[in-house]
């Protein structure tokens, strides 16, 4: 149990800083900071659901596209958590291009930096 509780805030932290710095890089993507919240909750849990989903699918009718699964689920939940949040605008096709890909880029990173990061906390606690 603590484990999946690691898992889902790691998964969200990561979701959050990548809607988050996209809005500071890209013009066309903007995020209030209430809507934050609101917009990293639906789009993890859309992610969490469509990734699985869209893996099968490439797999058993597109196996050579299995690479952009990613993309292709943070697309979708993109979409269905702009549809959802009122706070959350994307704004022209190259925007939602950048921002899947911007997205899809900072969540993956952040996945794997953040584990670390956790884990050297509580290294650090252990030796304290």
């Amino acid at each position: 149990m603590v484990r999946f509780l690691v898992n889902a805030l790691i998964f969200l932290g990561s979701a959050a800083l990548g809607l988050w710095i996209t809005s500071l890089v890209l013009d066309g993507f903007t995020i209030d900071f209430v809507a934050l919240a609101t917009a990293t909750v639906i789009f993890a849990i859309a992610q969490s659901l469509l990734a699985p989903f869209v893996f099968k699918m490439t797999r058993k009718y597109a196996n050579a596209f299995i690479g952009g699964v990613g993309l292709v689920s943070t697309f979708v939940a993109l979409l269905i958590t702009t549809l959802i949040v009122d706070g959350l605008s994307i704004d022209g096709v190259s925007t939602w291009v950048l921002a899947t890909i911007l997205v899809w880029l900072i969540t993956a990173a952040a996945t794997l930096v953040l584990p670390l990061i956790f884990l050297r906390n509580q290294v650090n606690r252990r030796r304290d």
